[in-house]
């Protein structure tokens, strides 16, 4: 896994919860905790740091990572504006992901390992979107998805009828969007 999600993880962690509940969470999870956002680093490092946080803060590591996802999302809005600035919803940037924003990552971050994407977009109310990822880190996109419906003044509906954590071949979102009032 790229070190940029490692970077992300302390930022947010630091950001939410403290700089002492980071350092509890590098000893406890036995990691050293330097990482460069160019690095490449095994994706068990960051399942260690995330089941370290989801003991401190008394959730499950599922949780924490949706977070990570949600809190996560605006520093990448911050630090990367052009994959954000050509949306005006959250759905055109969700079907921007495969050809556009990933793409890109694999420019900036040679060897990057990206989940694919799928999409029926034949529903105007509904986007079902198909994610497949040997990490299985479906809680993630989850949060970087509700993430970005803030970014977009949306409101989220997120619904999963099918998971890999459940036993199915890839996961399934169906996902509806409506502009927060003002």
């Amino acid at each position: 896994m790229k070190g940029l999600i490692f970077n992300l993880f302390e930022e947010v962690v630091r950001r939410e919860y403290g700089d002492d509940t980071w350092e509890d969470v590098l000893e406890n999870a036995d990691v050293d905790g330097a990482y460069s956002s160019l690095g490449s680093y095994p994706d068990a490092e960051i399942t260690k740091l995330i089941s370290a946080a989801a003991s401190a803060l008394q959730l499950e590591p599922q949780v924490v990572f949706r977070r990570l996802g949600r809190h996560a999302l605006p520093l990448l809005a911050g630090k990367y504006p052009q994959f954000f600035e050509r949306h005006k919803t959250t759905r055109t940037f969700l079907l921007s992901l495969n050809d556009v924003i990933h793409a890109e990552v694999r420019k900036i971050y040679p060897g990057a390992e990206v989940p694919e994407f799928d999409y029926d977009t034949s529903s105007p109310d509904v986007l079902v979107m198909g994610y497949a990822s040997p990490r299985r880190l479906c809680a993630l996109a989850q949060g970087f998805t509700e993430g970005a419906a803030a970014h977009f003044g949306e409101e989220v509906v997120f619904e999963q009828p099918q998971c890999m954590n459940r036993g199915d071949q890839k996961c399934v979102f169906q996902i509806s969007f409506k502009k927060r009032a003002q």
